[in-house]
């Protein structure tokens, strides 16, 4: 009967940890930010610096996708630093050509957060790769998939007057930054 239960046990969890994976050009979820509080704090002549703060429970990818749409941001590039409650990062696997999800489901410090914004078929596109701390020190980074945050997170954006425009990139499957598009 022991056996039996373990067994069963053993197949449970199995199958609960199979692998997740995303596709490069999953499209995020937005209205998931409803606490996102934006001040403009450098105007200097068409760049544009502003301080974005997260409240408890805001997502990460929402929160700067909907503040690209709301601020019409063609380019931007952009720094944060703070803390999530459970994040989803992700690690290119070039073979499949889709995201590696590695799960964290505990509370972590953002110890770094960086990305970029910029244009794809007329909407802002978000880029961001994260480095987050476990309790125990050690750090996880990749692709910013999701990320929910605790107590919050605070992010330094720069909005760049000239629009950066991205083209899809058939051997990666998503789109990437091309500089020579006008």
């Amino acid at each position: 009967m022991l056996i039996m239960a373990l067994s069963c046990f053993v197949f449970i969890c199995t199958k609960a940890s199979a692998q997740e994976y995303w596709p490069p050009a999953k499209a995020f979820q937005t209205g998931r930010s409803p606490g996102v509080k934006v001040k403009l704090i450098s105007g200097n002549g068409a760049t544009k610096t502003y301080v974005m703060v997260f409240a408890p429970g805001d997502e990460i990818m929402s929160g700067l996708i909907e503040f690209a749409v709301k601020y019409g941001v063609k380019s931007a590039h952009f720094t944060g630093i703070g803390d999530v409650k459970t994040a989803k990062v992700g690690w290119f696997d070039k073979t499949k050509k889709l995201f590696k999800v590695n799960a964290l489901n505990e509370q972590c410090e953002i110890t770094s957060l960086i990305g970029d914004i910029a244009l794809y078929n007329g909407k802002p596109v978000v880029h961001a790769h994260v480095n987050l701390a476990t309790s125990d020190g050690i750090v996880h980074g990749g692709h910013l998939l999701e990320g929910f945050v605790t107590p919050t997170l605070e992010i330094m954006m720069t909005v760049e007057p000239v629009p950066l425009y991205k083209k899809l990139n058939t051997e990666f499957g998503g789109a990437l930054i091309d500089p020579a598009i006008k």
